[in-house]
């Protein structure tokens, strides 16, 4: 039977810009917590995010010790941001879960029957495009046969190398983060995504597999009063949109 699912209630779209435009860059926060309701619908909307073949390749690490994020906030470069925020969330990306949650995907399948096409694309062809094979040399014959194929025909996107596969995870990843940073503003509540920080120290602070990477650091709280340290700058729409 073809699923069919009714459009959702009529939304808000004013509410919306309203949420979007009064996310900041939070520098620094007050010592206001974090309630674990407000903290936990934020998680719950960041893994709905919409994320590559719903391989879900993330992990969320919730800091909320002071001796560790204190140790966190030192490898993150000391930034403000991370200093004094009740609540750090360490964002991890996993480059070799994609089997494991193909799989996951066909045994908790929401129906009797799987489709034949879910179940070929998830049990054949996820294999091909996420396989790579020893120093990437399957990678290097996929992007052989790609490029005598696609000379008389489109050919889908294929990952050659491991680096292809960390950027794959790395892409669903940030809009997983994009939720969950929307959704702490929609509770009143700020952030502050951080890139600056030592993935070394990381790794000896949050313990992690060998395949995960950290994609970013978010602080999370209450915003302070100097908490905004500039006005919003953006280039002009011109520059950064085309249409053809």
């Amino acid at each position: 039977m073809r699923h069919i699912e009714p459009a959702p209630p009529k939304t808000n779209p004013k509410a919306f810009r309203a949420i979007v435009e009064g996310r900041r860059s939070v520098r620094k926060f007050t010592k206001d917590p974090v309630p674990d309701h407000v903290l936990d619908d934020c998680i719950d909307l960041a893994l709905l995010a919409p994320n590559s073949s719903n391989l879900q390749p993330w992990e969320f690490v919730i800091i909320k010790t002071p001796e560790l994020r204190a140790q966190i906030a030192e490898a993150c470069m000391g930034q403000n941001a991370a200093k004094t925020a009740p609540i750090l969330l360490v964002q991890i990306g996993r480059t070799a879960t994609w089997n494991r949650n193909a799989q996951r995907i066909i045994e908790e399948w929401h129906e009797e029957a799987i489709p034949k096409q879910v179940d070929t694309y998830y049990n054949k062809l996820v294999q091909y495009h996420f396989t790579t094979g020893p120093l990437n040399i399957l990678g290097l014959a996929k992007r052989v046969v790609k490029s005598a194929v696609g000379m008389v025909r489109p050919m889908p996107h294929s990952h050659y190398t491991q680096a292809d596969i960390k950027v794959w995870a790395a892409k669903s990843c940030a809009l997983a983060c994009e939720n969950f940073m929307l959704a702490a503003r929609a509770h009143d509540y700020d952030t502050c995504p951080m890139e600056g920080f030592d993935e070394t120290r990381l790794r000896q602070l949050v313990p992690m597999a060998n395949d995960a990477f950290v994609v970013m650091v978010i602080a999370m709280g209450k915003r302070a009063e100097n908490g905004v340290y500039y006005p919003r700058q953006r280039f002009d729409r011109q520059l950064m949109v085309r249409e053809l």
